[in-house]
């Protein structure tokens, strides 16, 4: 029997708001029932792989402080099965219901990519025993197409077609992986699908060449019988300059013009991301919302001091509760789910830092989603949304929308009625203090 590597650390309990324990949730109660479901099943938490069990703690100015038991010199395969046997003793007593990998994370990288596939095998192996012997399951898989030199210039839309054809058949093998851990998603993280510079850049090719890789992965969806959706998870920049996955809006013209259905395609939208591209996080959920391409969440925030990625867990529960307001509005996930794309910083060495970090993070949300309840149980939120479109749902508005006017008639309407609106306040000063209400 191995030993536990995260000794001294018990199963996390719930104890309560007035509870000083820091080893123990404040307000996540996996049973407690919120808007008729248990909130486990409402807020479907993951924990990332990479950060958490890949992470080394190095940075572009300093090198490696972390020091985990499973990292260091010796047999590869072997670190990856200890990496796996420390992933799920942490799941177990933390207490979250998924997870989520790259390809590279779980298993290492051979000298070819049939020495990978096999290497990727054998640890699925091990995966899917742990997933049986904890009850933990996969959220989704993905393919690293980015770390690698040969993704230097992209993985789809590489100017070489052999590296186009090389990442194809990575994702393929990704894929069915996933499918054979029983994943409910799959992502495409396009990390370095974009340009340096226009100097060197033909930029139709380039799309035209990511949107036939995203049919064919589409079309392998299909035929092997893979049930979730695939996610796409926007980015402006960084690693690139310019990356063409930029926002949800973005993605969603991307899906459009290449004729990607959203019954196949949704977005993964992550939070940093979302400030990177000069959005609110609020703003990326919504415009999916709206446009029914919603379908998970990369859970992290952005330092609003720096410019990049920093992938920091969640500490705002007034921010996380407005994004939920919308997700629980429309019906909460179906497949997706809150993964923590989040990484400790580099000085929280110790092991029991990855507890307290998600500790924190998972209580944040649970915290949000009952401020969330709140704002949508008394409806004073909504219906001043609703009370400003009213005249869109009879009259004048209705007639518009149903297409019973056209230009023409509606000039017509304008002059024999003597239409002559007058402003009216939008109310902003007011639903923020709303808002602070609910907190």
């Amino acid at each position: 029997m191995p030993q536990p590597i995260f000794a001294g650390i018990d199963a996390i309990p719930f104890q309560g708001p007035e509870s000083q324990n820091p080893l123990s949730f404040r307000f996540y109660d996996k049973n407690r029932v919120v808007r008729g479901k248990r909130m486990e099943e409402q807020l479907r938490v993951a924990v990332c792989y990479w950060h958490t069990f890949c992470g080394d703690g190095k940075d572009p100015f300093g090198d490696a402080t972390f020091n985990r038991p499973w990292q260091g010199d010796g047999d590869k395969l072997e670190l990856a099965k200890m990496k796996a046997a420390a992933a799920f003793e942490f799941f177990t007593k933390l207490g979250n219901p998924y997870y989520c990998f790259h390809d590279r994370d779980v298993a290492p990288e051979g000298k070819s990519l049939a020495e990978s596939n096999d290497l990727l095998d054998r640890m699925v192996d091990v995966l899917a025993g742990l997933q049986q012997k904890t009850g933990v399951k996969l959220l989704w898989g993905t393919a690293n197409l980015f770390s690698n030199p040969r993704f230097m210039s992209g993985a789809s839309t590489n100017p070489d077609p052999e590296v186009f054809a090389y990442s194809a058949a990575q994702v393929k093998k990704a894929l069915d992986v996933t499918q054979k851990l029983g994943g409910e998603n799959y992502v495409l993280w396009g990390g370095r699908e974009g340009y340096e510079s226009l100097l060197n850049t033909d930029m139709k090719r380039e799309l035209d060449q990511m949107g036939r890789f995203m049919n064919l992965v589409c079309e392998y969806k299909h035929k092997i019988g893979f049930k979730g959706p695939l996610l796409i998870e926007p980015k402006p920049r960084e690693p690139t300059k310019h990356q063409y996955d930029y926002d949800s809006a973005a993605v969603y013209a991307f899906f459009q013009h290449y004729g990607l259905s959203k019954d196949d395609f949704k977005v993964n939208i992550e939070n940093n991301h979302a400030t990177l591209a000069g959005h609110t996080f609020e703003h990326e959920v919504a415009y999916a919302v709206a446009n029914g391409i919603f379908g998970s969440i990369d859970m992290n925030r952005g330092d609003l001091l720096l410019g990049w990625d920093t992938d920091q867990f969640p500490n705002e529960a007034g921010e996380m509760a407005l994004v939920l307001r919308h997700i629980v509005a429309a019906g909460g996930f179906t497949t997706g789910g809150f993964n923590f794309d989040a990484k400790v910083r580099r000085q929280s060495i110790d092991l029991a830092d990855l507890f307290h970090a998600h500790i924190g993070g998972m209580d944040v949300l649970a915290r949000a989603l009952l401020i969330a309840d709140k704002m949508i149980a008394d409806g004073k939120l909504q219906g001043a949304i609703d009370a400003r479109y009213k005249g869109w749902t009879g009259g004048l508005g209705k007639e518009i929308l149903d297409k019973k006017l056209d230009l023409a008639g509606i000039s017509d309407r304008v002059l024999k009625g003597n239409i002559n609106p007058k402003p009216r306040s939008g109310q902003q000063e007011m639903l923020e203090n709303l808002v602070n209400r609910y907190l």
